[in-house]
């Protein structure tokens, strides 16, 4: 993986596996593995605790975003732009999770103990905009979201709403000695109505686009919703298992 890290503003970035100047393959078991070894790094060379430090995931880097988030309480906040709920629902609008999806967000971003914010475009072709919607009534302590009226999934930082809402974020988390500012983080139970409403934002004045789809990328390989669901197979008994064992030859 190739990771950077400037100390003036305090921003580490990183190429996952098969992404950007890194090498390898992108598979969820090697992005994990990444995400770790940025966290590591921040921690054993620069000295950075969990408390100053804000994950930020966009699209399928929202799964190893939320996986660690999920394994560190102290973290600062975390930021989901354009997120997923899992790898398969992009595919389908399945109802339950199944042991071959990827990327299980829907069911780890409740244990996420920090603030999260949701940033997601209302047309979104690739990633729709209801996985964002979801994830954040899922999130144990909200953020107001921000819903890019017109956006799509690789043009949201042309937007101007979008770096002063990010900018909001991070000025309520305040400093490391200080507690966030509740006024600007609503728990699941009081959350406000109209934090869900799309948010009224400029339309972008350049042409979006988009430079992951020159990667080699997991987002390349992701196309639009579907809407047949999967149909889940039906188990076989104990009786045909044994016969299967027996004409495999796997009785033992």
């Amino acid at each position: 993986y190739s990771i950077s890290f400037n100390c003036r503003i305090g921003l580490c970035r990183y190429d996952y596996s098969g992404y950007g100047r890194s090498t390898g393959k992108p598979t969820e078991c090697n992005t994990y593995a990444d995400i770790e070894a940025a966290y590591n790094c921040l921690k054993e060379k620069y000295g950075v605790a969990d408390e100053d430090i804000i994950l930020y995931g966009q699209s399928v880097g929202s799964g190893p975003t939320i996986d660690l988030a999920s394994r560190l309480p102290n973290l600062r906040g975390v930021v989901l732009h354009s997120p997923i709920l899992s790898g398969l629902r992009v595919l389908y609008p399945v109802k339950r999770t199944y042991w071959f999806d990827i990327y299980k967000n829907i069911d780890k971003i409740g244990l996420v103990n920090c603030p999260v914010l949701v940033i997601h475009g209302t047309s979104d072709d690739v990633v729709d905009c209801s996985h964002g919607k979801q994830l954040w009534e899922l999130c144990k302590v909200k953020y107001s979201p921000l819903w890019l009226t017109g956006g799509g999934h690789c043009n949201l930082e042309l937007y101007p709403d979008y770096i002063k809402h990010l900018k909001k974020f991070v000025s309520s988390l305040g400093k490391k000695s200080s507690k966030p500012d509740l006024k600007e983080i609503t728990m699941k139970e009081g959350a406000s109505s109209k934090d869900s409403e799309p948010a009224s934002s400029e339309k972008p004045q350049e042409a979006p686009k988009c430079s992951q789809i020159s990667r080699k990328s997991l987002d390349s390989r992701v196309g639009k919703s579907k809407t047949v669901d999967v149909p889940e197979k039906p188990r076989m008994s104990s009786d045909d298992v044994d016969k299967f064992r027996r004409r495999r030859c796997l009785v033992w």
